[in-house]
């Protein structure tokens, strides 16, 4: 989106793969050599990535979303049950300026484009390639996974670390912050600082991109509230706990989710967590459970038998969705529809 007439970031993930444990191949390891520019969310949500980032792209700049200026963050839910304050919603708040008092991600590091470079003690380099982009996403905090071998060791070590995420990672802090529209927008205009200052002479469209791509995202989280709106506090249940920063912007409600972890099939998911859940369903009379398309879990039958409950797919990914500059907005419209279908 914000590379629009310019050129095409090169996508690390391929569409619809978990930004939680991956293996790189070959040719995406070459791109990642190549790259002059990374952004990433940081290792919250891609821990395998950061070792890759140290022997791979060491002279490249890093954009760290995590750290972007602006960015709302909210803390890592516990346990398999979800607890909600009314209260804290901003379904009815569209402007700029609802989501500084709650930006810790401020408070906590410099503000600017520069931090998340020189924390890793990178120089800018210049932009003959335009970049690589990391696809998102959605999910966790730990440390490097480069080899296959280890890639599907996660869900078995890293799932106890009393936040339901694992990995060992002390980000404390809910990663999958592009489910919320502002936060979106305040990922542009950082992609399109670390853009501009590599390649000045384009500078203006690069930020330009980023200013439109706001307007655009402000009018999207007015048409997904009005959208949503009559679902709002219908309780569900999801496959892993993704999609607290979507909930907190306009107003709907998990229950808990299955997975204790990052999502993959039957994760982190013991018998004593599974009759949680299903108590939880009976007692607040859920309405779905919710799936996701790289996730496809065995134990939504289990868990709605015997219930009124419904399942559903949601995709925080836009796994089925062609990757380019109107992914974003489609990511989120499928999201809405999604839970509109299922628990209306």
């Amino acid at each position: 989106r914000v590379m629009e007439g310019a050129g095409t970031p090169t996508l690390l993930l391929p569409p619809g793969a978990s930004p939680h444990g991956y293996a790189l191949r070959p040719s995406e390891a070459r791109a990642l050599s190549n790259a002059d520019i990374v952004v990433w969310i940081g290792p919250a949500l891609t821990p395998w990535l950061e070792r890759s980032l140290d022997t791979l792209a060491e002279g490249a700049t890093q954009v760290v979303l995590m750290e972007a200026p602006g960015i709302e963050h909210l803390p890592l839910r516990e346990g398999p049950l979800f607890e909600h304050d009314h209260g804290a919603h901003h379904g009815e708040h569209d402007d700029e300026h609802d989501h500084d008092e709650h930006a810790h991600g401020d408070d906590d590091h410099d503000h600017g484009e520069k931090h998340a470079h020189d924390d890793h003690g990178h120089e800018d380099h210049g932009h003959d390639d335009h970049g690589h982009e990391e696809a998102d996403h959605d999910e966790h905090e730990g440390h490097g996974h480069d080899h296959e071998e280890h890639a599907e060791h996660d869900d078995e070590h890293d799932h106890d670390d009393g936040h339901g995420h694992g990995h060992g990672h002390t980000d404390a802090r809910d990663a999958h912050i592009w489910l919320n529209p502002a936060n979106a927008a305040q990922i542009a205009e950082a992609v399109a600082a670390a853009l501009a200052k590599a390649d000045p002479a384009q500078a203006a469209l690069y930020t330009a991109n980023a200013a439109a791509a706001a307007a655009e995202y402000a009018a999207l989280a007015e048409t997904l509230a009005t959208t949503v709106q009559p679902v709002a506090g219908r309780p569900f249940v999801v496959l892993h706990d993704a999609y607290q920063h979507f909930e907190h912007r306009f107003g709907t409600e998990a229950a808990g989710a299955i997975a204790a972890g990052d999502g993959g099939e039957e994760a982190g998911l013991s018998p004593a967590r599974l009759a949680a859940l299903q108590e939880r369903i009976g007692e607040l009379e859920a309405v779905c459970v919710f799936a996701e398309p790289q996730f496809p879990n065995r134990t939504l039958t289990a868990l709605t038998e015997g219930t009124a409950a419904k399942t559903g797919v949601l995709d925080p990914l836009g796994a089925d969705l062609e990757p380019g500059a109107a992914l974003y907005t489609g990511l989120l419209e499928g999201l809405a529809t999604s839970l509109v279908e299922c628990l209306g």
